[in-house]
C-alpha cells in the first residue's frame, strides 16, 4: 500500500485494547476469547489444507505450471500471511532461489477493499466515542486497501487533514496461526533433512514472524515514526520530516497520522514548484538516510520513489516505515566499502567487502570471487548508467528500477553463495537503497558523483 502510511512494524506504549504483549498473546484475554481463537485457528488450518489440496488436484489433472508460479498462486489464494511471505521472498534474494524471487515480484498486496461498515466497526471498538467527537469527516471510500489494513482519509475537528490506517478484522489470529504452522513445518523439514539446517528455514520463519506480527501492532509504527522524528530533531535536521502521529487517536489496530501533500521525489517538473534547487532536495534526502544508519536505531529500508515525497513547503517527507532494518557498525563499514567498490567497478575490493559481510563455514578465495564478480560488470552498468540519456521515463522508473535492482542483487548473492557465503537480509536491503539513490542522482543531479561530492555524508 503506498499512500501515506503503509504496512509497518510497531511496539511500545500501547493504548489499544488488544495489542499483542511480548509473547504474542493478547492483553485482557478471557477463556471464551481463547477458545474462540482456538476454533478460528483450527478452521484456518483446515482452510489452508483445502487450498493446498485443491492445487494438488489441479496438478494431477494436468494443470502443471512451473513450481515457483504454482507456489505464488497458492500463496495469493491463501491470503494475508502468505501474500506477506511472498513479498518477503521477493525482497530477499539472500535467502531464496532466483526463480522464486523473480516469480514473487508478482505477488501484489493490493486487495479488494472491505465495506466501510466493517472498518467502522473496528474503528469504534478501538476509539469509542472519539469517532463522533474528534472527527468531522471520515471518507467512506479508502485511499488504499492491502492485506493487513485499509487506509481512509479524514478530518479532525480542528480542521487538520489526517489519514486513518485501520486493521482488517481477524488478521492477527490468521497470521499467528499460519506462521506457527509454518514454523513447525520448517522444524520437521530440518529434522528430516539435516543439511537444510544450514539454510535455517526455521530461523527465516522466525524472522518473518517477528516482522509480520509487528505489522499487526500499529503502536510500533507510531513508535518508529516518533523515533525517526526524534532522530531528526536531535541531529538538527529541519529539511526532512515524517508524518506526525495522533497518539490519543491511535491504538494497536488504528493509526491516525498527519496527511502529507506533495509529490514523489522523482517528479522533477512538480518539484521545481516546491523547491528552487531539486539537487539540494535530493542531497537532503540522501544525507538524512545516510545519517540514520549510524544515528538512528533503524534505517528506512524501502526508499523507492513512492516513499520519498517532496512536500509543498519544500521539505523531504519519509513515509511508509513498513520495512526497516538494523545494522551493526562493522557490517555497515563493510557495506560502505562494498558500495564504493561497486560504483568504481573495483572487483577485488568488492570481493573483500563481501567476505566481511557474509557468513561462511570456510575461508573465501578473494581473487576467485573477484574474477566471478567481474563477469557482472555489464549488468552493473545497466543498473548504474553513466549516461543520463539512458534513464527511463519517470512513469516507468519505479517498476524498471525494481526489476533491475532485484536482478543485480540476485546475481551478486548467487556469486557470493557459489563461494560459500550466506548474507544477512540487511545486506540486500542496504544495497537496494543505495541503488535507488544512485538512480535518483541520475534524474535530479546527473552531474553529481555520489562518492566524491563533499555535500554528501555518505560513508560517515
Amino acid at each position: 500500500m503506498s499512500v501515506l502510511i503503509q504496512n509497518s512494524p510497531l511496539g511500545g506504549r500501547n493504548r489499544g485494547k488488544r495489542a499483542p504483549d511480548e509473547e504474542g498473546r493478547t492483553l485482557g484475554s478471557n477463556p471464551a476469547r481463547v477458545l474462540g481463537d482456538g476454533i478460528k485457528g483450527a478452521f484456518r488450518i483446515g482452510q489452508t489444507a483445502m487450498v493446498v489440496g485443491g492445487q494438488g488436484v489441479r496438478w494431477l489433472r494436468g494443470d502443471r505450471h512451473p513450481l515457483p508460479w504454482l507456489m505464488r498462486d497458492t500463496f495469493e489464494r491463501l491470503g494475508a500471511t502468505y501474500i506477506k511471505l511472498g513479498q518477503f521472498i521477493a525482497s530477499s534474494p539472500t535467502f531464496f532461489p532466483r526463480e522464486y524471487v523473480d516469480e514473487f515480484q508478482n505477488c501484489l498486496d493490493q486487495t479488494r477493499p472491505l465495506p466501510y461498515a466493517v472498518m467502522e466497526r473496528i474503528l469504534r471498538e478501538e476509539l469509542g466515542s472519539a469517532v463522533d467527537t474528534e472527527f468531522t469527516r471520515i471518507d467512506r471510500t479508502p485511499l488504499a486497501s492491502a492485506s493487513i489494513a485499509q487506509v481512509h482519509g479524514a478530518r479532525l475537528t480542528n480542521g487538520e487533514e489526517v489519514v486513518l490506517k485501520i486493521q482488517k478484522p481477524g488478521v492477527s489470529n490468521i497470521l499467528l496461526t499460519d506462521l506457527n504452522f509454518l514454523y513447525v513445518s520448517a522444524r520437521v523439514v530440518e529434522t528430516l533433512a539435516p543439511k537444510l539446517a544450514w539454510t535455517s528455514l526455521s530461523g527465516i520463519i522466525q524472522e518473518i514472524q517477528r516482522t509480520m506480527m509487528e505489522e499487526c501492532d500499529f503502536v510500533q509504527e507510531a513508535n518508529n515514526l516518533e523515533a525517526f522524528r526524534e532522530f531528526l530533531d536531535r541531529t538538527g535536521n529541519t529539511e526532512a520530516t515524517v508524518p506526525r502521529v495522533h497518539r490519543r487517536l491511535s491504538t494497536g489496530r488504528v493509526l491516525t497520522m498527519e496527511r502529507f501533500h506533495g509529490v514523489p521525489l522523482t517528479d522533477l517538473d512538480t518539484i521545481r514548484r516546491y523547491s528552487d534547487d531539486p539537487e539540494r532536495t535530493l542531497i537532503t534526502a540522501m544525507n538524512t538516510w545516510f545519517s540514520s544508519l549510524t544515528q538512528c536505531e533503524f534505517f528506512h529500508a524501502d526508499v523507492h520513489a513512492g516513499n520519498l515525497m517532496v512536500l509543498e513547503d519544500g521539505r523531504v517527507g519519509f513515509i511508509d516505515f513498513g520495512i526497516v532494518g538494523r545494522i551493526d557498525p562493522d557490517t555497515w563499514t563493510a557495506v560502505s566499502d562494498f558500495m564504493g567498490a561497486l560504483m568504481n567497478a573495483d572487483f577485488g575490493a568488492m570481493a573483500d567487502a563481501m567476505a566481511r559481510i557474509g557468513v561462511t563455514r570456510e575461508g573465501v578465495d578473494i581473487e576467485a570471487l573477484a574474477r566471478d564478480l567481474s563477469g557482472l560488470q555489464q549488468h552493473m552498468e545497466t543498473v548504474v548508467p553513466t549516461d543520463p540519456q539512458e534513464m527511463p521515463d519517470i512513469e516507468t522508473l519505479s517498476e524498471e528500477t525494481d526489476d533491475d535492482v532485484n536482478e543485480l542483487l540476485m546475481d551478486l548473492v548467487r556469486v557470493g553463495e557459489d563461494h560459500g557465503l550466506h548474507f544477512p537480509r540487511e545486506f540486500a536491503l542496504l544495497i537496494k537503497q543505495f541503488l535507488y539513490f544512485d538512480r535518483y542522482v541520475h534524474i535530479l543531479a546527473p552531474e553529481m558523483d555520489m562518492f566524491l561530492d563533499e555535500r554528501l555524508n555518505m560513508l560517515h
